[in-house]
């Protein structure tokens, strides 16, 4: 069985594309619109990683990093930010909340990938 790596973006086309590549890696994907959803989601769900946008409606990807860092069952759970934004002080708000890597879009796949494997080993 494949690690599974949730992908958390309000955009549909930006999911289907964090999908698509990293199903082709051979993972499985979870997809959340939201941070609120992807909460929901990891309630009891076994998931590796966590790739999650910015900025998004209900609940902010920093938001997303907060409260899943205060869920013992996913204190450790690597994740990645994946957004437009790529000022400092973005980036010092998102690893103080407790984000494991930072990747500013538009990206490659191959760069996607590689920061994957990278954390997960």
């Amino acid at each position: 069985m494949g690690k599974i790596i949730m992908a958390v973006d309000d955009s549909a086309s930006v999911r289907q594309l964090v999908s698509f590549t990293l199903k082709g890696a051979g993972y499985e994907v979870v997809e959340a619109v939201d941070g609120r959803e992807a909460l929901e989601k990891l309630k009891g769900a076994a998931v590796n990683m966590v790739i999650t946008d910015l900025n998004m409606p209900n609940l902010d990807g920093i938001g997303l990093i907060r409260e899943t860092r205060a869920n013992a069952a996913h204190k450790f759970t690597p994740i990645i930010m994946l957004t437009t934004e790529s000022q400092e002080s973005k980036k010092a708000e998102g690893k103080t909340a407790g984000a494991t890597g930072w990747i500013v879009k538009p990206f490659k796949p191959e760069q996607l990938i590689a920061v994957v494997k990278k954390v997960l080993g």
